[in-house]
């Protein structure tokens, strides 16, 4: 039994010590706990086990190491020869890097100081270029101050304006020219305080004067009386003529026959007497001066006012001197007086408003007038003809009027992004249609935020054109007009307004070389729905005036012609610049007209193109009415057009059949274009017979089926319809060109010459064709 026991000993113990091995040694404590459980002295029997397993892994561990040996003091040794090159190198990386930072400091420096140079430049350049802003600026004021030094107001006033409109606004940022700025007026009433006191001076002295200069005017009549007395007896005469005195000295007599004698002409012993005139003895510059100065300075109200003033003044006494007292004033002589004084009046504010920019200023003015119309009317005095005056002031007033707001639309204009108005919240959109009459109802059924169709500018357009109705209507208060007159004087001027400034601002903006494609859609949905808006205006007016539009006089506006010729200008515009792009990408086809063979693929030019066109009609899809549908069929004919022309470009004298197969698979991409629905709205295949006239020209020379093409010619329902025979031989005769490389007929030549022989033929019968055409 003991010998029995002995192998299955000796297994469990294999068994054991391969556990062992395999065992993580924390969880080897149960293993060699049942060494001891299972027999006895069985322990000294695995401990036996245990020492020859060890001395086999000894052996093995031994012949290991005797087979790495070599290789391990190998290694070692080249590990020693490595360090010592490693450490020769580390001294070499070393001394490289010292060398490199000691050489770095002077790039460094000489780097920040290049830094610092132009930092220097920089800021002098940015310092010459605002002197040069800010000299002339200097020399104009420099200029002002010799000019009011050496008393030549006129031209410092001219100066002044030129400092204002020109020079100062170029530099307003800077604080010398806020002060130049605020000092200009203050120059102006100097200049016209000390002219008026040149011209107080002046007539004093013309009082101190006057007696020498009546002394000189009797003198010089007390001689030309003894003259003409002379003159008289020599010829007998014996009456007296008036003479005519000037104040340059001269005097001249009127003799019997008509004719004008000079006095210095008839005494010639006397015409070298030196004799004083008005000139001589009167400096009249101040005067000449003075109103060249108040000629330049325009009116205020203030000076208007104290104009009337003095006016209703001077009737009102004359007036009350009329009522109050017997004989001393007549009515007539009243209204004699009245009638030239409204003359002259008249006059003066007709060339006085005539010459006002400033429509506040012409408001202002015209308020006056009618207040002092209306006072004077009350004592009687009639002033219809100031009422009449006032029409033409209205006229002067709405020019002024039309002025500014092209500025104000030239503005809006220039400031819109011309992309849909973003709303956010419902306080935004009641914001945006209070101020513009939009009404959608599957955008007002969207969920915020969303985009209003039109871009900024059309309510601030809209809001604009009402400002303009009610400062035109600012004139027609107190003028004693009907309702009737006035609804019609609105609606006129705000005809002028949009049929000439805002139809003036619309072309020049649609003509502007920045405005792109996207801009041009986002103009004709403008217009669009200011189009849609003009009856709103119109009930506008008619809720300012309660005049019925019905009535038979009613002047309409003519806001819808005036979007609707922006709106097609747009177009036009927009068609030509699409085609101005597909010209751009078309200049870019690189095509090998040689190739033996296609690449396979479309050109990389065609796709870009197409790619483009694509995005540019998913943007096209918001455009009113067929606009889409036109420019997109133009675009495509164009597209054709210029494919058809590179390919019978004169210049291009070969074409090998790989090319005619390269064009061909650009042609397809091009009927998959519009095979594609790039705009709804087209019929079938219409969009594809754009490129009809390509594709049947290609299919007859990638299939080569003349034998089809000549026999059906003329038919109307032949295959190669639309194929011309000249295009065809055109196109032929670049492929039958044999006196250039890689000819496709040069094979032909070879391996069939009946080809040859066919192509001949065709090239006759062609030629036959055209000749018959032109016939």
């Amino acid at each position: 039994m003991a010998e029995a026991d002995i192998p299955e000993c000796i297994t469990e113990h294999e068994r054991i010590l391969q556990e062992i091995e395999s065992t993580d040694t924390a969880c080897v404590g149960p293993t060699l706990r049942s060494i001891y459980d299972d027999q006895p002295n069985a322990h000294k029997r695995f401990m036996e086990k245990l020492d020859t397993r060890i001395r086999n892994h000894d052996r093995e561990i031994e012949k290991m190491c005797n087979f790495h040996h070599q290789g391990f003091v190998d290694a070692i040794t080249e590990l020693l020869k490595v360090r010592a090159d490693a450490e020769k190198l580390m001294g070499q990386v070393t001394d490289t890097n010292r060398r490199l930072q000691e050489a770095g400091k002077e790039v460094t420096a000489q780097t920040e100081e290049v830094i610092r140079c132009r930092i220097q430049q920089r800021n002098m350049a940015t310092t010459v270029e605002k002197l040069q802003l800010c000299i002339p600026v200097l020399e104009m004021y420099s200029k002002l101050k010799e000019q009011l030094t050496s008393k030549r107001y006129y031209a410092a006033l001219k100066t002044m304006e030129q400092l204002e409109k020109v020079y100062i606004p170029r530099v307003s940022q800077y604080r010398f020219c806020q002060i130049m700025a605020e000092n200009l007026p203050k120059l102006r009433e100097e200049i016209k305080d000390v002219s008026m006191s040149d011209l107080k001076d002046f007539l004093e002295s013309i009082r101190k004067h006057s007696d020498k200069v009546g002394e000189t005017a009797i003198r010089q009549a007390q001689q030309h009386r003894t003259f003409i007395s002379t003159v008289a007896k020599q010829a007998g005469l014996d009456h007296y003529t008036k003479p005519v005195f000037s104040l340059n000295g001269r005097a001249h007599s009127h003799m019997p026959n008509g004719l004008l004698m000079d006095e210095g002409a008839g005494d010639e012993e006397d015409a070298d007497d030196e004799i004083l005139t008005a000139q001589d003895l009167v400096d009249f510059s101040p005067v000449y001066r003075c109103l060249h100065i108040y000629t330049v300075l325009h009116e205020t109200v203030e000076g208007y006012r104290r104009y009337f003033n003095q006016i209703v003044g001077f009737f009102v006494v004359e007036d009350h001197v009329l009522h109050a007292t017997q004989g001393l004033v007549t009515r007539a002589f009243t209204d004699e007086l009245w009638n030239m004084a409204l003359s002259k009046i008249i006059a003066v504010l007709r060339t006085h408003s005539s010459y006002c920019d400033d429509p506040d200023l012409v408001l202002e003015l015209k308020n006056l007038i009618v207040i002092f119309a209306d006072t004077l009317q009350g004592y009687g005095f009639p002033v219809s003809r100031l009422f009449d005056l006032l029409f033409e002031v209205r006229d002067q007033y709405n020019e002024t009027l039309l002025k500014k707001w092209a500025l104000v639309f030239r503005e809006i204009f220039e400031t819109d992004n011309y992309s849909p108005i973003p709303v956010e919240t419902e306080e935004e959109y009641k914001v945006v249609v209070s101020r513009f009459p939009f009404h959608d109802a599957e955008i007002e059924k969207q969920s915020f935020p969303k985009k209003l169709p039109m871009s900024q500018s059309v309510p601030q357009i809209y809001s604009q054109v009402k400002e303009f109705i009610y400062a035109s209507l600012k004139f027609s208060e107190s003028l004693h007009r009907s309702s009737t007159e006035i609804d019609d004087m609105l609606r006129k001027s705000t005809n002028l307004l949009l049929t000439r400034t805002l139809s003036s601002c619309l072309q020049n903006l649609i003509k502007k070389p920045h405005i792109g494609l996207t801009e041009l859609v986002q103009i004709i949905i403008n217009t669009t729905h200011l189009e849609q808006a003009c009856r709103y205006l119109e009930e506008f007016i008619t809720n300012i005036t309660n005049v019925s539009p019905e009535t038979v006089h009613t002047t309409r506006l003519y806001g819808l012609s005036t979007f609707k010729d922006a709106r097609h200008a747009a177009e036009g515009e927009i068609y030509t610049k699409l085609n101005q792009k597909i010209d751009e990408f078309i200049q870019l086809a690189d095509y090998e007209w040689c190739m033996a063979e296609s690449d396979g693929r479309a050109s990389g030019y065609l796709m870009d193109l197409i790619n483009f066109l694509r995005s540019t009609f998913q943007v096209f899809t918001h455009l009113p009415g067929k606009v889409a549908q036109t420019a997109c069929m133009s675009a495509c004919k164009h597209l054709s057009t210029s494919l058809m022309q590179m390919l019978l470009d004169s210049e291009l004298k070969q074409i090998s059949m790989g090319a005619i197969q390269q064009f061909n698979l650009d042609v397809m991409q091009c009927e998959l274009f519009a095979s594609s629905e790039p705009v709804p709205g087209f019929q079938g295949d219409t969009l594809q017979l754009a490129f009809i006239d390509l594709r049947q020209l290609l299919d007859l020379f990638m299939v080569w089926d003349w034998s089809t093409y000549l026999a059906d010619y003329g038919q109307p329902n032949s295959k190669y319809l639309r194929v011309n025979p000249a295009t065809a031989l055109a196109l032929l005769e670049k492929m039958k060109d044999t006196s250039k490389k890689n000819n496709i007929f040069s094979q032909f030549r070879k391996n069939d010459r009946d080809k040859q022989k066919l192509v001949e033929t065709v090239v006759k019968q062609l030629r036959s064709l055209v000749n018959g055409m032109s016939s």
